[in-house]
């Protein structure tokens, strides 16, 4: 594996960070762009870093969902679709490298130029660009992609339409956007979005489509044959405009990728015993240790791989919606999180193979630093210094158990807790301030990711809590049910998976900024409103230097962790993916390790 990786980057983008700022640095248009500094691949690079260049094409490989799907329009809030949609059947402007923090090169654009300041970015589409019926990619098509979905699409793409200025044609290949904000990333934002054909929906709502109504892209891959609720198949296109760019060399090998769904994950994972089902990738260490030892895998023709990566850890574990008393008290959150043992939970689910989740950018650059704020992240603490949660600039770490079922100091620490919010006893029931019983819901729903393991936490953390005298309800819905009730945000608490990566940005917005807690819809789950998080997200949207970024990043991270908003489970620190012995990747990984765009993407199929 190469040794320069995520720390090499930081110096280097370090170093020339002012020098860059500079407008002749932004004055003609570049193969590449990174968020800080150059990106680090020159113009005539032939390949990413982490793939095989000589790959061979060929095979069929079979993933699987859980659940159904009643769409294959990802780009519009109705109906349920494949996630994969959204990364296999779809291409933007840019491309991303996962050996960097945030560098994009040229996909659908053969060029980027940006404004001194990155107030505005221009895109040069190539000539050769063209859609999978054979139609060439024209700035009409661009203009009325981002213009769609920026107004009707899926609300993901809605907030990067309202800090657009103008957006307009500048030459026959050429369309410039201009920025009415201060925000370094929206030129990189641009650059990810998806294109879609206008001409296909000429005279038509795109909200009005229908299961057989496929948006029309440029991708590799394109929709051959679906059965509604049960499977997708995914071809790749022979003729396929980019295949001899620099940027997709290597990559999309495999000539089919069939999607089958499955009503849980146990259906799921007999489906990969019996070798119907390609791949599975696992996130439960002890499983990894303990469940693979089938015929196929005990034959050789299953594979267990272990993919090293650098990137945050996120944030996985039960959200308590704060939209609702009395989780709206940073006491009561507080009393849950030390009711919570995760050291018995952690030995019961992966016999502690597993360390815990710190923080929302834990076991990455990102992560908050141990003890009291110092330097730049206290500066940036400061002006917040009265409102912010206690722990935030003096230090706070979660509550440790004693590893013993009963956790018996921490249920102590939980009591204190409970009574200073103005709880009592009584009869063996704890009672809020209002005389109610303190009794609340835990909401899963049948299958998905994760949900499988969280539901065994959520029965342990359940009676955990009856010492206390709290009532926690496991209540399990269908998905559709989940969905609405998600949406809606109809909970008292829940399993929350979020991602975090080496380049938070605009998207941390979405996830616990202000004017996301009360849109339906939104990733703000735990509804927090915060002067704070919302003041440190704008610092790290418009810093100059790298250092300043990380800064902000760590101070953001010590006010989301102190705000006890999620109780965290464990960290995958390595991606374990299980596979037919067929599937062969490139062991260079890049820095964000596992991901969609790295698997499938740039594995291929050899007998």
């Amino acid at each position: 594996m190469r040794p320069v990786k995520i720390s090499a980057f930081l110096k280097k983008a370090t170093a020339i960070a002012f020098v860059l700022m500079a407008p002749s640095a932004f004055a003609e248009p570049k193969h590449g762009i990174a968020m800080y500094g150059e990106p680090a691949m020159g113009p005539d690079f032939v390949s990413l870093p982490y793939v095989n260049p000589d790959a061979p094409k060929g095979g069929r490989i079979v993933t699987a969902n859980t659940g159904g799907f009643d769409s294959l329009n990802p780009y519009i809030r109705k109906g349920s679709v494949p996630w994969q949609l959204r990364f296999f059947a779809v291409e933007s402007l840019m491309g991303r490298n996962r050996d960097e923090p945030f560098a994009l090169y040229g996909l659908l654009a053969e060029t980027i130029e940006t404004g001194p300041n990155r107030e505005w970015v221009e895109f040069t589409l190539r000539p050769e660009a063209k859609f999978s019926d054979g139609s060439p990619v024209t700035v009409e098509d661009v203009i009325w992609s981002f213009e769609t979905l920026g107004t009707v699409g899926h609300p993901r793409y809605r907030g990067f339409w309202g800090k657009i200025g103008s957006i307009e044609q500048t030459g026959d290949r050429s369309v410039r956007l201009t920025f009415n904000v201060d925000d370094r990333e929206l030129a990189l934002i641009a650059g990810l979005r998806p294109i879609l054909q206008k001409a296909q929906w000429d005279g038509r709502d795109i909200n009005d489509s229908t299961l057989e109504d496929i948006p029309i892209t440029s991708s590799p891959y394109v929709v051959t044959d679906f059965e509604a609720g049960r499977y997708v198949t995914l071809t790749r296109n022979p003729d396929y405009w980019g295949k001899d760019l620099p940027l997709r060399r290597g990559t999309n090998n495999f000539d089919t990728i069939q999607i089958e769904h499955y009503g849980d994950g146990d259906v799921l994972f007999e489906a990969f015993k019996a070798g119907e089902v390609s791949f599975v990738r696992e996130f439960n260490a002890e499983n990894w240790a303990s469940r693979y030892n089938f015929p196929r895998a005990e034959a050789g023709d299953v594979v267990k791989s272990e993919i090293t990566h650098e990137k945050p850890s996120g944030i996985t574990g039960f959200v308590m919606n704060t939209r609702r008393a009395p989780f709206d008290d940073i006491r009561v959150r507080d009393a849950l999180m030390h009711a919570f043992n995760f050291e018995f939970v952690n030995d019961a689910m992966t016999k502690s193979r597993q360390p815990r989740i710190t923080s929302y950018f834990s076991n990455s650059v990102l992560s908050k630093q141990d003890g009291a704020a110092t330097g730049r992240v206290a500066d940036y603490l400061a002006p917040y210094a009265d409102s912010v949660p206690a722990g935030t600039i003096e230090g706070y770490t979660l509550p440790v158990s004693d590893g013993s079922e009963r956790n018996r100091a921490n249920v102590a620490k939980a009591m204190d807790l409970l009574m200073s919010a103005g709880f009592t006893v009584e009869n063996g029931v704890m009672t809020q301030p209002n005389g109610e019983p303190f009794e609340f819901e835990i909401l899963m729903k049948q299958s998905g990711s994760g949900f499988q393991d969280a539901g065994a936490v959520a029965d342990i953390y359940a009676k955990a809590l009856e010492r206390l005298g709290i009532k926690a309800t496991v209540v399990t819905v269908d998905n559709a049910q989940y969905k609405e009730r998600e949406t809606a945000f109809d909970f008292d608490m829940t399993y929350y998976r979020r991602s975090l990566s080496l380049s938070p940005g605009n998207e941390q917005n979405l996830y616990w900024g202000s004017a996301a807690a009360d849109t339906e819809g939104s990733r703000n789950w735990m509804g927090v409103k915060s002067e704070a998080i919302d003041g440190l997200i704008n610092e790290m949207l418009t810093a100059r230097t790298q250092d300043d970024f990380v800064a902000a990043t760590r101070a953001l991270d010590r006010v989301l962790t102190a705000g006890r908003y999620v109780i965290p489970f464990w960290n995958f620190t390595v991606g374990r993916i299980a596979h037919d012995k067929t599937m062969k990747f490139s062991t260079d990984f890049p820095i964000y390790g596992d991901g969609v765009d790295w698997m499938p993407v740039t594995w291929w199929y050899e007998e």
